[in-house]
């Protein structure tokens, strides 16, 4: 094995103005740092959901992508979300920290939308078939 370098960075640290870095447009402008910088690894600290206290150490799943990541950008560019649906919406005013009780709460009720509207494509395109 060769040897390398890298970075330990939780994906939670990237910017994003909407409460936690997700992996979004920033994730992929830090990995494209990492490769400019010639950095072989990016060592990210669990990924999973979390439940009291917010740790990943104590997650109800070990399985499971933690929701709190996926980028609200990327679903609106997927026709899954749209623009009102999540830009005024509080995730907390204080970039440097994340306030985890606005995340849990809201970006919850932002997935729902999602979760719907994915549930109303899929019967509209069952009606093609009947």
């Amino acid at each position: 094995m060769d040897r390398g370098s890298g970075i330990l960075m939780h994906i939670s640290s990237l910017p994003n103005q909407y409460g936690i870095g997700t992996f979004g447009k920033e994730a992929y402008a830090f990995a494209d740092f990492l490769a400019a910088s010639k950095q072989k690894y990016w060592q990210l600290l669990p990924l999973c959901p979390t439940s009291f206290g917010d740790s990943p150490y104590q997650s109800p799943s070990a399985f499971a992508l933690n929701p709190y990541f996926i980028d609200l950008e990327r679903l609106e560019a997927q026709g899954l979300l749209q623009h009102d649906d999540y830009s005024h919406v509080d995730f907390g005013d204080d970039r440097s920290h994340v306030d985890y009780n606005k995340i849990y709460i809201n970006k919850e009720m932002v997935l729902r939308k999602v979760f719907i509207r994915k549930e109303l494509i899929s019967l509209c395109d069952l009606d093609a078939f009947i």
